[in-house]
């Protein structure tokens, strides 16, 4: 009896640590996230990332709907909590501008830089 007792509180132990793994680690990255971006804290433009992570691999769009576009080599490091991001979106000229995007996840708060070409800047965004 002593034995199955032992069992079950080593089962229980390890969901509960299997579950705080997930939350605190790529868990809590899957979802839709909201703020803003730009070159400087008086030229900002709202933005939406509806992000996925599977615990391997991190995927997503910014500005989900007809012209969303999607995020290229995504990475997510779940132990410093850091992603990367990369996509290529239409300039205000037509032309496609690849954007190079870095930043650090805190709670329910992503912030970070983005640059393409010369132009660079910051973002923060909110999980809804």
């Amino acid at each position: 009896m002593k034995t199955l007792h032992a069992f079950a509180l080593v089962a229980c132990l390890v969901l509960a640590a299997s579950a705080f793994a997930q939350q605190s680690g790529g868990g809590q990255l899957t979802g839709t996230w909201v703020g803003d971006w730009g070159p400087s804290p008086s030229d900002r433009n709202q933005v939406t990332v509806d992000l996925k992570w599977d615990g391997k691999m991190l995927s997503g769009a910014v500005n989900p709907g007809p012209n969303a576009v999607a995020l290229q080599k995504s990475t997510y490091d779940p132990k410093t909590k850091a992603v990367h991001f990369e996509a290529d979106a239409k300039g205000h000229s037509g032309d496609m501008v690849h954007y190079k995007i870095d930043g650090k996840v805190e709670g329910s708060t992503m912030t970070g830089t983005w640059s393409h070409d010369t132009v660079k800047g910051d973002f923060k965004i909110t999980k809804k």
